[in-house]
């Protein structure tokens, strides 16, 4: 992939959350990467059932996928990280097309669905292999990266530099339920979806799966189905509320209600952190 006269992509590192492994991988993608070099790491290892980390690898690698690494970019030395380099220049040797005598560096991109921690990676690169700060602004919400940035070096030995990419989703998602999945990741911004039809998929979420860590953090009774019922418990618990005017036949009056916006956000921002358990969405 060439990006103007004198930048050439060698590999792809293609990008998604532990939370949804297959749900986060643009499908668009998969024609750039059948002609590269290429790996696929899965990020927020902290906050995702790795129990089925097994299975996810064997149905990868059904998929064509086999070079996979799991990371946590956001910790402070994550041994994972320092594993990248290493594979990276493996799968380029097992390449003869790409691997050349001439090359002195190397330079790849970062491509994936937003706010999946791209440009996190290239901060922990650069923090592990040279020791710097970061370079690639990053934030909690999708869209912090806007533009292809200029080559970042992450690495001086073999000398190794990234491109940050901004998140890319596919035109079309297939069907309701991986919308959903990757709004609660963050890959889309709330709002557009509603705060409140994500709180409801995520409880159905973890009552499928069987995690009621809810029901304690909350002050519930029992587990429910019900999200009018948990969002009045949590914006109650979180003193959530909000003062409307009612019409009466005698004249408007103000009452308090509970704010069910701002229980559906900290509900959806509880998931996020992992304060509802570890949950693999797919």
């Amino acid at each position: 992939m060439r990006l103007g006269a004198s930048l050439y992509c060698l590999a792809l590192l293609s990008f998604t959350t532990n939370h949804i492994p297959f749900s986060g991988r643009n499908p668009v993608f998969q024609e750039t990467i059948d002609v590269r070099p290429h790996m696929l790491i899965l990020n927020k290892m902290d906050l995702a059932d790795l129990s089925r980390k097994q299975t996810v690898l064997k149905m990868l690698e059904k998929n064509g996928v086999k070079n996979v690494l799991f990371t946590n970019c956001l910790k402070q030395e994550d041994n994972s990280i320092k594993k990248l380099v290493p594979m990276v220049m493996k799968i380029i040797e097992n390449k003869p097309r790409f691997n050349r005598d001439e090359n002195t560096n190397y330079c790849f991109m970062v491509i994936g669905v937003p706010n999946v921690g791209k440009s996190s990676l290239i901060n922990a690169l650069r923090r592990t292999n040279l020791k710097k700060g970061r370079a690639s602004r990053v934030g909690g919400e999708p869209g912090i990266t806007k533009a292809v940035l200029t080559k970042i070096q992450v690495c001086d030995r073999p000398i190794m530099f990234l491109l940050d990419t901004p998140g890319v989703l596919p035109p079309k998602i297939d069907s309701v339920e991986t919308g959903m999945k990757l709004a609660l990741c963050g890959t889309i911004l709330d709002h557009l979806v509603g705060e409140d039809i994500m709180a409801d998929y995520l409880l159905y979420s973890l009552n499928k799966l069987g995690m009621f860590s809810y029901v304690e953090k909350y002050n519930l009774h029992e587990p429910s189905d019900d999200i009018q019922h948990v969002l009045k418990h949590i914006a109650v618990k979180l003193k959530k509320i909000q003062r409307v005017t009612a019409i009466t036949g005698v004249g408007n009056i103000t009452i308090t209600v509970p704010n069910y916006t701002a229980a559906a956000y900290d509900f959806i921002r509880a998931f996020r952190k992992g304060e509802l358990g570890q949950v693999m969405l797919d």
